[in-house]
């Protein structure tokens, strides 16, 4: 186990379990909260014995958005992105990451915890869970890359519908929307990410990290690309990346003729 000071890390089997621990602010995302999370990531992407992460919240809550009680005065335009990039480098540790990463969610995951879960390839809520986008309230806008995923999981019209109104939705209507997976029972949820994790683990830790960058890069992608991506993922996996790389060299020349 590794605590820091706003965040537990923890390996179960060949799962890597990240808590986000500020439980007497609903884990209310700080700077302090976000340069621990980035270390637990990296932490878990380069542990070779981890196969699958877990992110969940501690106490009542996944992450209730951002830390209102923080100071947010920046000293120049410099000081500002060095945080906003700190910020998003999470995100693209989350995505970028050739591993799984599921969101066991409870309680909230608004704004920043919201943005969070959608980060992760999966979502599993307890029921009851409140879901939004309280950022326009407050003279924010939404981050880590929520602009993109957020219309990709629940549509154009909704996504600037939970934005522009800062609604909030339950477990339940997140589910019929799509922007989770599945609803559990509170007790159940920590149970049912685990056993998911452990389907995973079962697989090819290659296929799983080639098919979740294709798929990821599938939704911007041409369908040409697409069936080159998967020449190239179905090589590397029955050839080797030797072989691979003839067969990318190969593809190459056929396309030149």
């Amino acid at each position: 186990m590794m605590v820091l000071e706003t965040v537990i890390y923890e390996k179960k089997e060949n799962i890597a379990v990240i808590s986000l621990n500020r439980p007497k602010v609903l884990n209310a995302q700080n700077r302090q909260l976000v340069a621990d999370f980035l270390e637990a990531l990296k932490t878990a992407e380069a542990d070779p014995e981890v196969k699958v992460v877990i992110v969940r919240g501690e106490g009542r809550a996944f992450c209730s958005g951002d830390d209102l009680s923080e100071d947010h005065r920046i000293s120049s335009a410099e000081d500002g992105l060095r945080i906003i990039q700190a910020l998003q480098d999470t995100t693209r540790a989350i995505m970028g990451m050739p591993k799984p990463v599921i969101a066991a969610v409870h309680g909230y995951a608004l704004g920043a915890g919201c943005e969070w879960a959608m980060n992760c390839d999966i979502r599993i809520a307890a029921a009851g869970t409140k879901f939004g986008f309280p950022e326009a309230g407050v003279g924010a806008t939404v981050t880590n890359a929520g602009t993109k995923l957020l219309p990709l999981l629940v549509g154009l019209g909704r996504a600037k519908e939970l934005v522009f109104t800062t609604d909030k939705i339950d477990a339940a209507q997140a589910e019929s929307w799509g922007l989770v997976n599945r609803v559990v029972p509170p007790e159940q949820l920590m149970e049912t990410a685990i056993d998911m994790a452990r389907k995973i683990v079962r697989n090819s830790s290659l296929s799983i990290a080639l098919s979740k960058k294709a798929l990821s890069q599938g939704v911007h992608q041409g369908f040409e690309e697409t069936l080159e991506q998967e020449t190239r993922d179905i090589t590397i996996v029955l050839l080797g990346m030797e072989s691979a790389k003839r067969a990318k060299a190969a593809l190459a020349k056929t396309k030149e003729k």
